[in-house]
């Protein structure tokens, strides 16, 4: 299907079931990105991104952790939308450069607990869940409690669902987020690999 199928909506272009969440995020950012006018097509897609995201912000992870689930996540899945904003994201919850170049890079990150994070994050993707009893030992060793292992699972489900839109809407960057440098292919996952190969 092409591209151009998809529509830019408005609120007055929407799906009547799409203007409340529409409405909301425009409120809450002060500007209706492109993504979410896009995701509008479906408001039940939209809407079940909206709350997935909702629900994970409350999850016990602090801010800077949920961001390394997310920023993991977008670039495993080849989003650079979602690198963008969640680079603005993470920059606005004080995250070093250096925490973000690696996020970015998918490289070690230089805090050793948010490390472990990021490698428990990796290792739910690579085994699509069932992670190796080592690697569950090694995350609950870096000091996250076994909540966290679920709550890691909830922000790849929440992300999952925003990655695979924006890439399947091609979304555009909002003017207001900076350009950022194009993603290391070395960091999809294996699936994508197959398919570009």
């Amino acid at each position: 299907m092409p591209r151009s199928a998809f529509t830019i909506h408005t609120l007055d272009t929407a799906p009547a079931a799409a203007r409340p969440a529409m409405a909301g995020v425009r409120r809450k950012l002060g500007h209706l990105p492109a993504a979410v006018a896009l995701m509008a097509e479906s408001p039940e897609l939209l809407k079940g991104f909206l709350g997935a995201a909702a629900v994970f912000e409350s999850t016990d992870l602090d801010p800077v952790a949920r961001e390394v689930v997310v920023l993991t996540v977008a670039a495993r899945n080849g989003c650079q939308l979602c690198v963008a904003m969640h680079t603005a994201t993470l920059a606005r919850h004080d995250g070093t450069t250096a925490l973000i170049e690696a996020l970015r890079a998918g490289a070690a990150l230089p805090a050793p607990r948010l490390e472990a994070l990021r490698r428990f994050t990796v290792a739910v993707l690579d085994h699509r869940g069932g992670v190796p009893d080592e690697e569950v030992a090694a995350f609950l060793s870096a000091g996250w409690r076994p909540r966290h292992a679920l709550d890691v699972v909830l922000g790849i489900g929440a992300y999952t669902i925003s990655t695979f839109a924006n890439r399947l809407l091609d979304a555009p960057l909002d003017p207001a987020l900076p350009d950022p440098a194009p993603l290391d292919p070395a960091l999809l996952g294996d699936q994508e690999k197959s398919v570009t190969a």
